[in-house]
């Protein structure tokens, strides 16, 4: 490895010698200096994102304007004005002419994630933007000119949309002048463990607690698993067994339990973005994570406070085994199997599962300022998962 894929995988916090992780880099550090529009491709949740970051940082727009944009996160009626901008009066509710992200980005680069999602009139657009640099606003019959590397990204199979009539061939060609794939986590044996631990490392850190570490049997059944959600999906493992084994060293038996449908290996087709689904169990986790680290906080102000504080012989105060509360005190009951279940209150109202991600939900947005995007990364969700969940629990309504 050189020492200038050294530097890069330094900078960008990206783990991995596999050979071919290394190439796509080299591919990346290679076009940065030209002005050529490359597409990159891969499965959901294989690090796509690094790449554009990598081309911009080692281009000459560097001390310009880098936009990531999630195509597949912005609704169909709406994106035009994102993307191109529009004057005021142009739809309703545009009460002010606005910016797009192409003008915002004027010498810069501009990174479109799942581009494969665009509506096919947003197509026409992008594609009179990469051949001649011009755009309209939306409601403008006026051109302007905008000077912007366009980086482009995607999970599905274009030539299949292509063929479909889903994706302009035109636009697929424009867009791919330069290829770069990403490999899939399953052929990156060698670096599956590194990000396991890397994983683990970070969880221990936030959250304050021993790191977990794999028995030479788990760390077998990790490499040797198919990893149908890539980095994320081994990301999500790596946090849920943190947050809820007790023991930190981990077996073959206790790993497996994590992982679906171990053992079989099958190859996947399809488009992976599915793999968002896992929404519900990721909100409930990070539920556990918040609710680890309120106990570890509880525990030493008690510890604290007890040490202050002596009992009488008339009245010894005794703790649970979990060392938290007087054992006099009103324990709280959980059905069994269940991560996150709700404390029996007065009214014997039973809270339900959506009552909980509800409520999860609303705290992040509001520690983020209703910013979506933020709120998503902070959630471990995309933000389409995100606007899906909200709207099916009636978010909406609350923050408007």
């Amino acid at each position: 490895m050189t020492n200038e894929l050294f530097s890069v995988k330094q900078r960008f916090g990206i783990i991995g010698n596999a050979e071919a992780l290394n190439n796509a880099l080299e591919v990346a550090m290679r076009v940065a200096p030209t002005e050529l529009s490359v597409l990159v491709t891969g499965e959901s949740g294989v690090g796509k994102e690094f790449f554009p970051q990598v081309i911009h940082a080692y281009s000459a727009r560097k001390h310009n304007k880098y936009i990531a944009v999630n195509c597949g996160a912005i609704p169909e009626g709406t994106i035009d004005s994102e993307l191109f901008g529009h004057e005021k009066g142009s739809f309703t509710g545009a009460i002010d002419s606005r910016k797009g992200y192409f003008e915002e980005a004027d010498g810069g680069t501009i990174f479109l994630d799942e581009v494969g999602e665009l509506p096919l009139s947003t197509q026409v657009r992008l594609l009179r933007v990469l051949q001649t640099g011009e755009f309209m606003r939306v409601g403008s019959a006026k051109v302007q000119k905008t000077n912007v590397r366009v980086v482009a990204a995607t999970n599905n199979d274009l030539m299949k949309a292509i063929s479909e009539g889903r994706f302009r061939e035109d636009l697929y060609y424009r867009l791919n002048t330069v290829p770069i794939a990403v490999p899939p986590l399953r052929e990156r044996k060698g670096d599956i463990y590194l990000l396991f631990r890397k994983f683990a490392s970070d969880v221990a850190v936030q959250y304050r607690m021993p790191a977990v570490t794999l028995d030479e049997g788990a760390r077998a059944v990790l490499e040797s698993y198919h990893w149908r959600g890539n980095i994320r999906q081994l990301k999500n493992v790596a946090e849920q067994i943190s947050a809820i084994e007790e023991s930190r060293n981990i077996t073959a038996d206790i790993l497996r339990r994590y992982l679906p449908n171990e053992g079989s290996h099958q190859p996947m087709t399809g488009n992976y973005s599915s793999y968002d689904d896992m929404s519900e169990r990721e909100l409930l986790y990070k539920i556990l994570f918040d609710m680890r680290n309120d106990i570890n906080d509880l525990k030493r102000m008690m510890t604290a406070a007890m040490s202050r504080v002596q009992p009488t012989e008339a009245e010894p105060v005794r703790h649970d085994v979990v060392g938290l509360l007087p054992q006099s005190a009103p324990q709280p009951r959980y059905e069994e199997n269940s991560f996150a279940e709700v404390v029996e209150d007065d009214d014997e109202r039973e809270i339900t599962k959506e009552d909980v991600q509800r409520e999860q939900i609303l705290r992040a947005l509001r520690n983020n300022n209703y910013r979506r995007k933020e709120t998503a990364k902070e959630l471990f969700i995309s933000e389409r998962t995100l606007y899906r969940k909200m709207k099916a629990l009636g978010i909406d309504d609350d923050i408007k």
